[in-house]
């Protein structure tokens, strides 16, 4: 999946905005003022950080080789994956949503 396909996706979440606050190598993805989603600028494979329940944090990142801890986030709640294939478009749309409810239900 390409970086276009991925950010229109997050765009479409209702009130997605993004912002380059940390400079112009991370496009950040808001819900409001939080953050849901982050992508590195020229990086192949594309690498997206998501926010990311704990607990289901851990079971992805045993479960999947692309998922791993969130890169320079808190590692407790942001992982990061590696879109080199493994997963599946509507898997990661779904780690997507979970991203943005965390930060739009709270």
């Amino acid at each position: 999946m390409d970086r276009k396909t991925v950010e229109e996706y997050i765009l479409s979440m209702p009130n997605a905005r993004l912002d380059y606050p940390f400079g112009p190598d991370v496009a950040v993805y808001k819900a409001g003022d939080k953050m849901f989603a982050l992508i590195s600028e020229n990086k192949d494979p594309l690498q997206l950080s998501l926010k990311c329940d704990p607990q289901l944090a851990i079971v992805l990142r045993e479960k999947y080789d692309e998922v791993m801890p969130g890169y320079h986030l808190n590692k407790k709640h942001w992982n990061t994956l590696v879109l080199a294939g493994q997963l599946e478009w509507d898997e990661v749309k779904g780690f997507i949503q979970h991203s943005y409810q965390l930060v739009t239900e709270t």
